[in-house]
């Protein structure tokens, strides 16, 4: 890469060019606020997740329940808020995942400590569990799940499957729940149908942990997978054939499932399992340093990315790879087997952080994460003229082979940590993450000691695809569904009516979204109206029973 490199030293300025800040918002209350995930929603705008600290202040609508609690806001497209959520126990809640779900609403991941009470409504079992929320299309409850063993679970994604179930991951430090070495019969019956608890026994220190849930976040099996030492789950997906692709860091020898040996101080390990849990391959990749894997994404050619970090001195593959300056992103292709295909770093300063990764329908990919801008590097050196702070959001757009297309530096003078970098249906990129700093750079303003902390780029390369003025998602429906309305207006109706005219429902409509709930129609067609200041316009829908 110190070809490209130096090309980016040279023409740094028209890089910058080719991306506009279109606006940046910060989100919090008076303390300090968390963000680590965000998803594009189907009306053009985006959800954001994270933690909590601050009571009732700032843009914070929600006291405190107790320690951090899930903190949950949607946003149009210009990053005004449509509805937030605070949701929590007695204890720490922190919120690590949010993704839509089937019928419009969504599913919450993270690791809680809390007993029951407030709006938890189980017990911790162990040190820390997983937590899980269901959300309707309105953002309320449906139900809630705590998940663990005796020790320390965390939890790092949720998101629905294929079958319409849910699929947990995370990682585990417990043992099998309950001594099951008693004699007592009883006890074990009861440890035996707590699904809810840790079935299999700890491989090491820090094990990858798998829960797969049916669509009412009922447990249908769960899987433990690691070697002797520490093995954690940084990233999953799943499958085209309906399994899954688990990356994570571990610095195992092998032993227990790890059937090759270690690299260096801690190695990417990829395990590819089966829809039941069982593993088809797994292979480990690094240099002879640190080397931390935060995302893989299974490419539009059924093979994986590999997204993360390296400080390694030595190369990083047989493909090639090697650290320029501290720690660098480092980016690996691999095929459907896990066979090296190519090997990609690239360095912006001393320390560089990669935690996102999205492909493009183009099949070119967006890199996200930050830098510490204290380097001495010519890479470094290029990006140093646009560095603002401590640590600075880095967007960064690769074609097919890994060769960079773009690179964008978004800072203030503190410290900015980026989690997510999307791309918003609009064509428009979102960066979201952490920020420390007051208002400085290309921050504008600043809430409390850490703030959610969003920038919207706009990429001058694309064409900005064309609204649609009104749709429905999903149709047909069973539970929610969501009028999207794709133009500006002050003031409307929605109308819900059967095919022999007879008003179902009726109400002001005011945002972008309109959910509507079906739950207690019979399956049939409908059609809703929705009438604005702006224009009328009437969308046929199909209910269908739900089958599980």
């Amino acid at each position: 890469m110190k070809k490209i490199y130096f090309y980016l030293l040279l023409f740094v300025p028209f890089l910058i060019q080719s991306q506009t800040i279109l606006w940046e918002k910060s989100y919090g209350g008076k303390y300090a606020d968390y963000l680590f995930d965000v998803q594009p929603t189907a009306d053009y705008g985006f959800i954001l997740a994270g933690s909590s600290l601050s009571d009732k202040s700032g843009t914070k609508e929600e006291n405190n329940q107790g320690d951090l609690d899930y903190w949950v806001w949607k946003m149009d497209e210009n990053g005004k808020p449509d509805w937030q959520k605070s949701l929590g126990g007695s204890g720490f809640d922190l919120l690590k995942s949010i993704k839509a779900t089937k019928d419009g609403g969504f599913i919450l991941g993270g690791t809680s400590n809390s007993e029951k009470g407030l709006h938890k409504k189980d017990s911790c079992k162990g040190n820390t569990d997983f937590w899980v929320l269901k959300l309707n299309a309105k953002g309320d409850e449906q139900w809630q799940k705590t998940i663990g063993g005796s020790g320390q679970e965390e939890l790092l994604c949720a998101f629905q499957t294929s079958d319409g179930g849910y699929i947990l991951g995370g990682s585990s430090s417990s043992d099998v729940a309950v001594a099951i070495a008693t004699t007592n019969k009883n006890a074990l019956t009861i440890t035996k149908k707590d699904l809810t608890s840790k079935s299999e026994p700890s491989r090491g220190n820090m094990d990858y942990w798998i829960v797969k849930l049916n669509a009412q976040g009922e447990v249908q099996w769960q899987k433990t997978y690691g070697g002797k030492y520490a093995d954690e789950l940084r990233s999953m997906e799943q499958t085209k054939d309906g399994g899954y692709i688990l990356g994570g860091y571990s610095n195992s020898p092998q032993s227990g499932d790890k059937t090759q040996p270690s690299i260096g101080i801690g190695d990417y390990w990829v395990v590819k399992i089966d829809v039941s849990g069982g593993i088809e391959w797994q292979r480990t990749y690094g240099g002879n340093g640190d080397n931390q894997l935060y995302v893989i994404h299974q490419t539009n050619d059924e093979g994986y990315l590999i997204g993360g970090n390296s400080n390694s001195t030595s190369s990083l593959t047989s493909k090639g790879g090697t650290v320029s300056n501290g720690t660098d992103f480092w980016l690996l292709k691999i095929d459907a087997k896990g066979n090296e295909e190519w090997s990609q770093t690239y360095d912006y300063g001393k320390v560089d952080i990669l935690t996102s990764l999205v492909e493009n329908k183009d099949h070119t990919f967006l890199i996200g994460g930050y830098s510490q801008n204290d380097t001495s590097s010519e890479s470094g050196l290029a990006l140093k003229k646009q560095a603002k702070g401590i640590n600075d959001y880095i967007a960064l757009k690769v074609d097919a082979t890994g060769q960079e297309v773009w690179t964008q530096s978004v800072g203030s003078a503190g410290e900015d940590i980026l989690r997510k970098l999307i791309e918003t249906r609009d064509g428009g990129y979102l960066l979201a993450g952490t920020s420390n700093a007051s208002s400085s750079g290309d921050k504008n303003s600043t809430i409390g000691s850490n703030d959610f902390w969003v920038v919207k780029l706009q990429d001058k390369a694309k064409i900005e695809p064309a609204k649609v003025a009104v749709e429905v998602f999903p149709n047909p429906v069973s539970t929610f569904t969501n009028v999207i309305i794709g133009y500006e207006y002050t003031s409307g109706t929605a109308t819900l009516v059967d095919l022999s005219g007879r008003t179902l429902q009726q109400f002001p409509i005011t945002s972008r979204t309109v959910p509507i709930d079906f739950t207690m129609y019979p399956e049939g067609v409908y059609i809703v109206n929705i009438k604005t200041d702006v224009r009328t316009d009437g969308l046929k829908l199909i209910k269908k029973t739900k089958k599980e």
